[in-house]
């Protein structure tokens, strides 16, 4: 069970993180070093929401990609969420009616937000391959294994051997290792899903 369990917390943990920081990333709320402040709270905020959710048996309660949409929209505030919630609901009386869109119609919304996401691309250091070889393979494994959890994990891997390989593994490159690592093994013993 270990690592079932294993692998549901890093692909959960990757999944929400990407996710998180790609969203603030449009919404510009990254700090001035890029990174995102407070993010321990956010994804404490996540993990209970979707503790809760599987508790009460609901589809996952998490941080969804497709927020960049609605941040792009300009949408930054809780009473955007509101809005949201208040949507969804209606929808239940809709539902018979949306039913009846084929899912092949859903294609260009979902074409729309990966070209909002592909503008993240401009902020990584084009000059040193063991930079930008890592970000291209997690671009492209990512939607040929619809799981954003194993292109971070295959961009992670990447990343760490390049580095090792170069000579440029330094003391905060450990712990991506060690996380490549355990990528390694679970790709190994648990395969890819």
């Amino acid at each position: 069970m270990i690592g079932i369990i294993l692998a549901f917390l890093f692909v959960h943990m990757f999944d929400t993180a990407g996710t998180l920081v790609t969203v603030a990333n449009a919404a510009k709320l990254l700090d001035k070093d890029g990174k995102l402040p407070r993010l321990g709270k956010t994804l404490l905020a996540d993990s209970t929401s979707m503790l809760a959710g599987s508790v009460i048996g609901t589809s996952p309660v998490t941080s969804f990609i497709e927020s960049t949409a609605g941040v792009n929209a300009g949408g930054r505030t809780g009473l955007t969420a509101v809005v949201v919630a208040i949507l969804f609901l209606a929808s239940l009386f809709l539902a018979p009616l949306v039913s009846s869109i084929p899912s092949y119609a859903t294609f260009p919304v979902l074409l729309f937000v990966a070209t909002l996401m592909m503008k993240n691309l401009t902020q990584i250091d084009w000059e040193d391959m063991t930079e930008f070889v890592p970000a291209v393979i997690t671009v492209v494994i990512m939607p040929l294994s619809y799981s954003i959890a194993d292109g971070i994990g295959f961009g992670l891997i990447t990343y760490a051997m390049l580095k090792l390989l170069a000579g440029k593994m330094n003391k905060q490159n450990i712990s991506v290792a060690i996380i490549a690592l355990i990528f390694i093994l679970k790709y190994a013993f648990l395969g890819v899903h």
